[in-house]
């Protein structure tokens, strides 16, 4: 085990250049450089261990050059969510050994400057790896997007789609805990099994051996759709706009269908927003961060009850990052996408 003070290699993932279609590993180099375990001279910052890094869809939408937008640089190194401990600190929110999520760069150690915006972690009775989902960013998604912009009642009739997902399979079970009936979609048998028999959902199906989404949706939804809470868009999202009920409530914090086409699909049943008085609405997690303690205090006891279980897919080692990440979009995954870096 390395020193405080030593001289280490440090295993980084460096991306190549900006991606059209869907990413590959050669997108990404897997380097190793030398870091001396102490902060510069002058520092105000935290010198950070990486104990686990989170693979996440949006991360996709980094990989293009967007004007007026945050994207990944050619050349430099891939950042993402992660949980870290804290080696050496000088800035006074944060001491040695504390550990902490939030944005980190995708290497075993880390110098961040400005900490300010990473979470300390006080409650580790949980694994560690669930501040990369259930209790980090993807948990902040599903808890927020689904109780303030879909404002659910008992008995309503609730979709989620890419439902065995970090975000999805978390929505489905704060439904069934409000009494909703909930229907989920995904894209293999193993996760339509996980979906059924871990997560409690009423009903599921398999989009991909679905001819025809607004039929499937027919036949789970006879009385239509409530709540959709949309993690995919196109195809699924102009079915869905045909089953909702008058004042249904969409709540929009994903579109992975898109991110990888070169023109994204049109949504044709729009005008049904109109004649059903639906509300559409899309967020992303860090429009909550600052309610991050209001969510601890519910989401915990769910946690330590059993009243929500969650599924990881782990692979171990830097070097497997970006496999894991490219596997996202092609649905590889089974449960939230977590690269464990270190068990230190």
């Amino acid at each position: 085990m390395a020193n405080l003070g030593d001289e280490v290699k440090n295993k980084q993932v460096i991306f190549r250049d900006f991606v059209s279609g869907f990413p590959q590993e050669s997108d990404f180099i897997f380097s190793s450089s030398s870091i001396r375990l102490k902060l510069p001279e002058g520092s105000n910052g935290v010198l950070l261990k990486t104990l686990y890094l989170s693979c996440d869809p949006f991360m996709r939408m980094l990989m293009e050059s967007r004007p007026a937008a945050i994207s990944y640089s050619p050349g430099s190194l891939l950042f993402g969510f992660g949980v870290a401990r804290v080696l050496e600190s000088a800035h006074s929110n944060f001491k040695e050994g504390d550990l902490l999520w939030g944005m980190l760069k995708w290497e075993e150690y880390s110098v961040v400057e400005e900490p300010e915006k990473l979470f300390k972690i006080q409650h580790t009775d949980v694994p560690l790896s669930y501040y990369t989902g259930i209790l980090g960013m993807p948990g902040i998604t599903a808890y927020f997007g689904f109780h303030d912009i879909c404002s659910p009642k008992k008995g309503e009739y609730v979709f989620v789609s890419a439902a065995s997902g970090a975000v999805g399979q978390l929505v489905g079970q704060l439904a069934k805990l409000m009494g909703c009936y909930v229907v989920g979609s995904a894209g293999s048998r193993e996760k339509i099994e996980l979906l059924k028999n871990k997560f409690g959902f009423d009903e599921v199906f398999n989009y991909k051996e679905e001819r025809d989404l607004n039929a499937a949706l027919k036949r789970c939804f006879p009385e239509g759709i409530d709540i959709y809470f949309e993690n995919v868009g196109g195809k699924t999202l102009d079915a869905v706009l045909l089953n909702m009920r008058p004042h249904g409530r969409i709540s929009v914090c994903g579109m992975i269908s898109q991110y990888n086409l070169g023109q994204s699909e049109g949504v044709h049943n729009l005008l049904r927003l109109v004649t059903e008085r639906i509300r559409m609405e899309g967020f992303g997690a860090p429009d909550y961060f600052h309610r991050y303690a209001e969510f601890l205090e519910a989401m915990l006891p769910y946690i330590r009850e059993g009243k929500i279980t969650y599924v990881e897919d782990t692979v171990h080692g830097l070097e497997s990052g970006p496999a894991a990440l490219i596997g996202l979009f092609s649905g590889r995954n089974v449960g939230k996408q977590v690269v464990a870096i270190s068990s230190e």
